[in-house]
Parts: C-alpha cells; sequence; structure tokens
C-alpha cells in the first residue's frame, strides 16, 4: 500500500511490541525509526533514569505521586507494576497520532499487551523473544541488576512464554542478530499496511 492510500485511511495502525525483559525491544524500537508514518509511543515510568537515556526520547520519567495522578485522571491508556516501578501508556499520545492517519508503535511488557489486547482488539502484538540461553547473557551485558534482580527476570522469562497464544507474530532475535529481527518486524508492518481489509483500530 502506497503513502497516499495510507493516508486516505481514516486511522492508523497500532502495533505493539513486548516480549520478555533482555529479548532486545529497546533495540528493535530504535531501528524501526527510519520507518516513514510510523509513530513511537514514548512511556512514563517511575523508575529512576539510566546514564544512557534521554527524558522524552527513552521515557517519561516521573515520580510516584505525578504517574499516580495520570492514571486517576484517565491519561494512561494502560499501565503496569513491574520489578517494583510503574510503567504506563500516555492515551493521548496514542490517540493523538491515530487520528492523523499515523501508525502507532509501543512497547509494553506482557502484562501491558494483555491489557492492550482487552482494549483495543485489533491491535497488531508482536512477541520478540530470543533462545533462552540469550536472555541471562543479554541482562548481565546490561549491567543494572542484582543477582536476585537476575534470577526473578529468568523466572518471569518463563511465564511470559505461556501467553505467546495472545500475539499475532512471534520474532527470534539470536544473539548478534539483530538487524535480522528488525527486518521481520519491519516486514510485519509492512504486510499489515498492504492488507486489503486493514484492520480498524477504535481508540475511546
Amino acid at each position: 500500500m502506497g503513502g497516499r492510500e495510507r493516508e486516505s485511511r481514516r486511522g492508523g495502525l497500532l502495533f505493539v511490541l513486548s516480549g520478555s525483559s533482555g529479548a532486545g525491544k529497546d533495540a528493535v524500537l530504535e531501528r524501526l525509526e527510519d520507518l516513514p508514518g510510523l509513530h513511537r509511543v514514548v512511556t512514563v515510568t517511575t523508575r529512576a533514569q539510566r546514564p544512557h537515556e534521554t527524558e522524552g526520547t527513552d521515557y517519561h520519567f516521573v515520580t510516584e505521586a505525578e504517574f499516580q495522578r495520570m492514571a486517576r485522571g484517565g491519561e494512561l491508556m494502560e499501565s503496569a507494576h513491574v520489578y517494583g516501578q510503574w510503567y504506563g501508556v500516555p492515551k493521548q499520545q496514542v490517540k493523538g497520532a491515530l487520528e492523523q492517519g499515523k501508525d502507532v508503535v509501543l512497547r509494553v511488557d506482557v502484562q501491558g499487551a494483555t491489557t492492550i489486547r482487552r482494549l483495543v482488539p485489533q491491535a497488531v502484538l508482536i512477541f520478540l523473544t530470543s533462545p533462552q540461553t540469550d536472555y541471562e547473557q543479554r541482562l548481565r551485558q546490561r549491567n543494572t541488576e542484582s543477582d536476585d534482580d537476575m534470577r526473578l527476570r529468568m523466572e518471569r522469562v518463563e511465564e511470559e512464554m505461556g501467553a505467546l497464544p495472545l500475539f499475532d507474530y512471534v520474532v527470534v532475535n539470536y544473539q548478534g542478530e539483530l538487524e535480522s529481527a528488525v527486518s521481520q518486524v519491519k516486514a510485519i508492518i509492512e504486510a499489515e499496511r498492504c492488507r486489503v481489509h486493514p484492520r480498524v483500530v477504535n481508540l475511546d
């Protein structure tokens, strides 16, 4: 489907990139930014900002009080408490981009993806995973988790794999083959854009 045809749609498509911690979701998202007409949603979090992260690009970093105010005011499409911190998807950011005819991609954990599937059945859910032997190596390379955190995350990986039937697509991100995973995600986005009967996303 060409650019003009995409612009003629009433609204855009909603892509949800999820999967277990350490699977490379952030790295894949960074490489999707060259796709035209794709808006990446910036998540709100109470987690402390890491040295390499930029406010407004990686996350919107807020206090817990501010996060709870946003949640009470209906400003978050979904929220989740993960590893002691809150994460949420700004609803207006998603809605505004969709109404402009842009396709939207957002990164959430499996719990968040489950919520979005319920709220927006026509969302396209992509599960990013990697061989289990790669998970621990990736997490150790990040050097942000203690041994106890590592154990909890590895246990969570097994739980999250149980949600796989909820998703539309699965992409395996093998160690050292990030570009292959990115290419597969881009192919999924382009395939959905080329559907004869496109998904119609309704976000109240």
